[in-house]
């Protein structure tokens, strides 16, 4: 799994009271961010997960970066008391975006998810400029669309994730609608949680795809939690080979350094009794027995 530092914006505007989505739509995100943080942290122990609202009055940052859930369950519970008035989505992502700059560990990647149930105040335009910069920042946003879900809507975050995409799909629009299934299951079946090709792509349902679009050849959405097991237990493979590969390199690399010898050298430095290996004993003492033949002779 990659190694992210993710910061997850709950609407908890007025409209997150309904309850189309069961028990109620803020509830429902509850159930889904508390998903999400499982999915990131067991994922990747390095990665770490924040939250922040975007309702009532202004955003607020409810939990820093962290690996420790209960301080995620923690900023649900006081978020629930404070529901009011409308969402601030432009402020909440730049808010979002600050928090993830000044991130401990800078090799994490930055993502925002957002949450979406309410009317967008703001138009086209803004969020468009607004994310020319968050990609200019290296900051993916996912945008989870729920509840009000009218054509302005939607037509103003697909504008939004036409622009930071350009060429590339690191930031997701999902769609939910109201269903029997929970919030939560829907989203584990989509590209924010399982990645590239898990559905029909940006602006698309959750669960759209079917078996032939998937690689385990079977819709996410009739298993979300199979679905999610198996992509990563896939991940986790795919590092263990990378992983392995690597140290074989290292090992062949190391095998021959140790084989290359000095130019020249045939022969070790040392004898067995630690001396030079160009002085021969046996020739030494066959000389001075030469010797000492010589002088009785004379």
């Amino acid at each position: 799994m990659p190694l992210e530092a993710v910061m997850i914006v709950v609407d908890n505007s007025e409209p997150s009271r309904n309850g189309d989505y069961a028990p109620t739509r803020f509830d429902a995100q509850s159930d889904a961010v508390n998903i999400i943080f499982q999915h990131v942290v067991n994922g990747n122990p390095e990665s770490s997960v924040g939250l922040m609202s975007m309702g009532g009055k202004d955003p607020e940052v409810l939990a820093t970066l962290t690996t420790d859930q209960g301080k995620i369950l923690e900023g649900l519970h006081q978020t629930r008391k404070k529901i009011r008035g409308h969402a601030h989505l432009s402020t909440g992502i730049q808010i979002a975006s600050l928090a993830l700059k000044h991130r401990q560990n800078k090799s994490q990647k930055a993502r925002i998810i957002v949450f979406v149930c309410s009317p967008i105040q703001e138009s086209e335009k803004e969020l468009t400029q607004l994310s020319k910069k968050m990609k200019k920042n290296n900051i993916s946003v996912d945008f989870v669309l729920f509840g009000d879900m009218d054509e302005e809507n939607q037509s103003k975050l697909e504008a939004f994730n036409k622009e930071i995409n350009g060429n590339t799909e690191s930031s997701h629009l999902v769609i939910i609608p109201p269903s029997s299934k929970l919030l939560s299951d829907q989203l584990i079946a989509t590209p924010i949680l399982l990645g590239e090709g898990a559905t029909s792509g940006s602006g698309g349902l959750a669960g759209d795809a079917g078996g032939e679009n998937w690689e385990f050849g079977f819709d996410p959405a009739t298993d979300p939690e199979l679905a999610l097991a198996l992509r990563m237990s896939m991940e986790e493979e795919k590092a263990r080979q990378e992983r392995l590969k690597r140290e074989q390199e290292e090992a062949a690399k190391k095998a021959g350094l140790e084989s290359v010898k000095e130019e020249g050298e045939t022969q070790p430095l040392l004898d067995k009794d630690g001396q030079p290996s160009g002085n021969n004993k046996d020739d030494d003492k066959g000389d001075k027995s030469g010797d000492g033949d010589k002088m009785d002779t004379s």
